[in-house]
C-alpha cells in the first residue's frame, strides 16, 4: 500500500486506511466482466472515506466509479438493497448515478472476501471531496441547494416500497426512537448485533443514551404518526453531492453515496442533513471540556430549511418534529459504527469512540446549552411557520 494513501480518521485527522486501495490490476480483472465499459487506463482518484475502498477510474469508454467492500460490511444482498433504491430514484428522474450490470446482469459482484459495485461517474465538481462529515458548507447558497436536492430526492423516493434493511453495519436507520418503548427496541437492536450485545461498556452507554435522549423521544412520540415511512439517503453532507462549479453560488448537480440509506422518513433524513452539516462535532472531540464552544451554523440552517421547503413544504407536524428528531437521529448510526468497528475491524478503541464520543457525547451536548441553541432555533422556525399567512412559508 502506498504511504501516500490516507483516509479520514474519526477525529478529523488523516490516517492509514483500514482497507487497501484499489489496484489497476484488480480493476482490470473486475472490468473484464463489464466489456462495454472498456479497458481501464488509470486510477484517477482514491477516496479518503474510511469504510470501503473507492476510486474514479479512467477507461477506454470514459470514467467510472468503483467501490470495493468487505463482504462482512456489504455482501451481494446488502448492496442490492441500495441498488434497487437507486434504480427507482433514477427512473423517477433523480440526479443519481446509474449502477452498471456485468455480463450476467449482476450489479453486486462478489469475489473472495470482497463485494464490488461499478457506477457511472456523474458530471459535476467534487467540491467537498476532502471534507469530512461535520464540516460546514462553504456558503449559504450551498446550504440552500443541499436542502433543495434533499427535497427533490424525497419526492423521487415516493412509491418505493421495499422493507427496512436487514441488520447490517453502517446503516443509519430509525427504529429505536421510533418505538413506543425505546428500551425494549434497544434490546432488540443489540440482540441482532452480537458485537454490541456482548459488550457491557456498550450496554452501559446505551442505557445512558436512553436516559439523556428520553425528553426528545417524549417530544417526538405524539408527532410520529405524521411521519410517513420513506426510503431516505441519511447522509446528505455536502461531500455527498457533486456541484455545478467551484463557486460559492454553485448548485447541487448529483447525489452520491447511498450506503447509509434505509426506510426511515423525510424528517429523519432532514435531521441527518442538519446533524452532518450544521454542527462542527469535530470541535467537541478536540476540546470536550468546552462543549459550548462547538460552532453551530444557524445561517446555514435557515438556508438549508428554506431550500428544502422551496421544493417540498413540510407539514406542521413534520416541522414540529424536526427539533427532537435532530437530537435523536445520530444515535442509531453511532451504534452502527460501533458494530462495524468492533465486529468487523475488531478495534475496541474505535468502537469506544463511537459509543462514548459519538453516542454519549452528542446526546449530552443536546441536553446542554449548545444543543438548546440549535433546537431552540428549530422550534422558533417551526413556530414562525405557523404564524405566516398560508402560501408564504416557502417564499
Amino acid at each position: 500500500m502506498s504511504t501516500t494513501v490516507k483516509a479520514h480518521g474519526m477525529d478529523g485527522t488523516l490516517v492509514e486506511p483500514d482497507w487497501p486501495p484499489l489496484a489497476l490490476s484488480e480493476v482490470r480483472t473486475l472490468l473484464d466482466q463489464f466489456p462495454g465499459l472498456g479497458e481501464p487506463i488509470e486510477i484517477l482518484s482514491i477516496s479518503p472515506r474510511p469504510f470501503s475502498a473507492a476510486s474514479v477510474v479512467a477507461t477506454r469508454g470514459g470514467r467510472v466509479f468503483i467501490k470495493r467492500h468487505h463482504r462482512s460490511v456489504r455482501d451481494r444482498e446488502g448492496l442490492l438493497e441500495e441498488h434497487r433504491f437507486l434504480a427507482h430514484l433514477l427512473h423517477a428522474g433523480a440526479p443519481v448515478p446509474r449502477v452498471f450490470l456485468d455480463t450476467t446482469g449482476e450489479t453486486a459482484i462478489e469475489s473472495g472476501e470482497w463485494t464490488y459495485e461499478v457506477h457511472e461517474a456523474p458530471e459535476g465538481v467534487d467540491l467537498y471531496e476532502d471534507a469530512l462529515s461535520w464540516t460546514p458548507f462553504r456558503s449559504a447558497a450551498h446550504a440552500h441547494s443541499d436542502g433543495q436536492a434533499l427535497a427533490r430526492l424525497h419526492l423521487a423516493s415516493q412509491g418505493f416500497q421495499a422493507p427496512r434493511r436487514k441488520p447490517r453495519p453502517l446503516v443509519a436507520g430509525f427504529t429505536i426512537f421510533a418505538a413506543q418503548n425505546p428500551h425494549a427496541e434497544m434490546e432488540r437492536y443489540l440482540a441482532a448485533r452480537p458485537a454490541l450485545a456482548d459488550s457491557q461498556p456498550i450496554r452501559n452507554s446505551c442505557a445512558q443514551a436512553l436516559a439523556l435522549l428520553a425528553p426528545f423521544h417524549a417530544e417526538l412520540l405524539p408527532l410520529k404518526p405524521a411521519l410517513a415511512p420513506l426510503w431516505t439517503h441519511n447522509d446528505l453532507h455536502a461531500s455527498n453531492l457533486l456541484w455545478s462549479d467551484a463557486g460559492d453560488d454553485a448548485h447541487a448537480a448529483a447525489i452520491i453515496d447511498f450506503g447509509l440509506a434505509d426506510r426511515t422518513n423525510a424528517v429523519h433524513d432532514l435531521a441527518q442533513a442538519i446533524e452532518r452539516n450544521i454542527v462542527e462535532w469535530l470541535a467537541l472531540m478536540e476540546d470536550p471540556a468546552h462543549p459550548n464552544d462547538v460552532p453551530v451554523h444557524l445561517d446555514d440552517l435557515r438556508a438549508l430549511l428554506a431550500g428544502y421547503e422551496s421544493v417540498r413544504p413540510l407539514s406542521s407536524a413534520e416541522a414540529a418534529a424536526l427539533a427532537p428528531m435532530t437530537a435523536l437521529c445520530h444515535a442509531e448510526f453511532a451504534l452502527s459504527e460501533a458494530d462495524y468497528f468492533r465486529g468487523v475491524l475488531h478495534s475496541e478503541e474505535k468502537a469506544r469512540l463511537a459509543y462514548e464520543d459519538y453516542l454519549i457525547g452528542h446526546a449530552r451536548w443536546f441536553r446542554g446549552p449548545g444543543g438548546a441553541r440549535l433546537l431552540g432555533a428549530l422550534r422558533t422556525w417551526a413556530a414562525a411557520r405557523e404564524r405566516q399567512p398560508q402560501g408564504v412559508t416557502n417564499r
